[in-house]
């Protein structure tokens, strides 16, 4: 592979919870100590009415790219529905929440830009396995289909 791209699959990231009781998990597919990046790149995992705790990035804009499921953001009184192929940009200074509202888990695609602490954040937390459904979902397997 040439050092000018870098490469991985859902299938090698490594995913933790932060917290003990959180309802949201990171797989993480790119971040600045092993890939020399500023961002950091993962595919954030909402359990079925899970939630993120109300939090504000003082110098970061976080992306949301839905590829599956249902939820709804809260930012400054402001309610945004998520769906699949919705997209939101959450400004730097705003306290605001994810939630998952719909049936089964939430998969985002989220870019934390610049990283401002959150890939180390993330690491520090508790290692979990990506589940059956969890890959079935993101590598777009029907579900039971045998892994290689």
């Amino acid at each position: 592979m040439s050092a000018g791209v870098a490469a991985t699959s859902i299938g090698s990231a490594r995913a933790y919870k932060i917290a003990p009781t959180d309802t949201n998990y990171f797989a993480v597919l790119f971040e600045p100590k092993a890939d020399a990046v500023e961002n950091v790149y993962v595919v954030e995992i909402f359990s079925e009415r899970g939630r993120t705790p109300p939090n504000v990035h003082h110098a970061a804009h976080e992306f949301f790219y839905v590829l599956a499921g249902e939820g709804i953001a809260e930012c400054d009184g402001a309610k945004i529905a998520l769906k699949a192929g919705s997209a939101m940009l959450l400004r730097p200074g705003h306290e605001h929440v994810v939630i998952n509202t719909g049936p089964g888990k939430l998969y985002t695609l989220t870019i934390m830009t610049p990283n401002e602490g959150f890939a180390e954040l993330i690491l520090k937390g508790i290692p979990v396995e990506l589940d059956e459904e969890d890959l079935s979902i993101l590598e777009r397997l029907p579900r039971g289909a045998a892994k290689s």
